[in-house]
């Protein structure tokens, strides 16, 4: 999206507990004026879109991830492929000196005639051994140059794939980063179409919405008491709180802003543990916990898609980069509708002792939703290769 998003006049966040349906698609034309519709209509509207916007950022984050590696492997194929060709080269060489030497030793009169009349005879036997040597050679020169066309060929055919693949994957990359920019175009109109009172309304309504669904989800007795955390989930933790007011950019993977898997990929990275890069595949990869048993550096997963993650803090709150506009911060677990929980190393024993983070002052307030005051970062230039 070219330029910078339209200035957002208040801060808000995700009420979990009042997601509603979206309502039924009607045409622009036929549709009511913002000042017309109730705040409720305004708020459901904003979450579908940014759950869009967040649906397509992680898609796109899935691509990109799948291009890395495909470029690793065409590097390597690619170099595969020099090396072979090179070899090739040396043995080619070499079998048109062996022919030469060969073609030289060669004589009209046969080897046992040669034996009969040789002043030497033990020098005819050793040079018939020569000769027998040098075809020995050349014929393994041969088979290694045969095996070598064969393996140049192989690579060769194996690069145009993955050199396919990539090309495919760089176009889908473009169409997914697309998606984004229109996603967060739409917010971006939404926003600017609504006056300061109708904001600081939805900011409220979300603040209760939040304040609600917290106090539901700790009454159900969902939520154990903490668990200590491993030595490498108390890095991540320590990693996380560390990035507390880093902007959330989609696609972001720091060190200067974040999108909510980049942030949660980057803190267990740092610990040590290599996760996968988005929300939908760490809760499809990692050990599945129960929410009885989180402990700090714990993972987790939002919405049915599992398109949002965050690292859990304990005490009821986790870490997370929330939404564009939004700035990494301290919110409560259930800001967002919950679908579980994940471990990165369910086999990490847990410390001794621990004591958490210290917060830096301010660490939860700002918008869990991403429409705060300042501008909404607009999506990047991706480099595609």
């Amino acid at each position: 999206m070219s330029g910078k998003l339209l200035r957002l006049a208040c801060t808000a966040a995700v009420a979990a507990g009042i997601v509603l349906a979206p309502p039924a698609p009607v045409p622009a034309s036929a549709g009511p004026r913002p000042a017309e519709r109730s705040v409720a209509e305004l708020l459901t509207d904003l979450q579908r879109l940014y759950r869009e916007a967040e649906k397509a950022t992680e898609a796109h984050n899935a691509t990109e991830e799948k291009l890395r590696r495909q470029r690793a492997r065409a590097e390597r194929l690619d170099a595969a492929l020099a090396r072979t060709r090179l070899s090739l080269h040396e043995r080619r060489e070499a079998a048109g000196l062996l022919a030469r030497r060969q073609y030289q030793s060669r004589s009209d009169i046969s080897p046992y005639v040669r034996l009969l009349f040789a002043r030497d005879p033990q020098h005819a036997v050793d040079q018939g051994q020569v000769i027998g040597q040098l075809a020995r050679e050349r014929a393994e020169a041969v088979a290694r140059l045969t095996g070598s066309e064969r393996r140049a060929g192989d690579l060769a055919r194996r690069a145009r794939r993955a050199l396919d693949e990539r090309l495919a994957l760089a176009e889908r990359q473009r169409k997914e980063r697309d998606a984004v920019r229109e996603r967060l175009r739409k917010v971006e109109e939404l926003l600017a179409s609504l006056s300061a009172r109708q904001l600081a309304a939805l900011a409220e309504l979300e603040r209760k919405g939040i304040a609600r669904a917290q106090e539901r989800f700790l009454a159900s007795g969902a939520l154990g008491d903490d668990g200590k955390p491993s030595a490498a989930g108390e890095s991540a933790v320590r990693f996380a709180v560390e990035q507390l007011g880093k902007p959330y950019a989609w696609g972001a993977e720091g060190p200067g802003a974040y999108d909510c898997s980049g942030l949660t990929s980057e803190a267990w990275k740092r610990a040590g543990t290599a996760i996968p890069r988005t929300s939908q595949e760490q809760w499809a990869r990692l050990e599945r916990v129960g929410l009885g048993e989180l402990r700090p550096g714990d993972l987790v997963v939002y919405f049915p898609e599992a398109t949002h993650v965050a690292l859990y803090l304990g005490g009821g709150m986790v870490v997370q980069a929330p939404r564009p506009g939004a700035r990494v911060k301290v919110s409560p677990i259930a800001a967002n509708p919950i679908l579980g929980a994940v471990r990165p190393d369910p086999g990490g024993e847990p410390v001794r002792r621990y004591t958490p983070p210290r917060l830096p002052a301010g660490a939860a307030r700002g918008s869990d939703e991403g429409y705060a005051s300042g501008h909404a970062p607009a999506a990047p230039e991706t480099s595609i290769r």
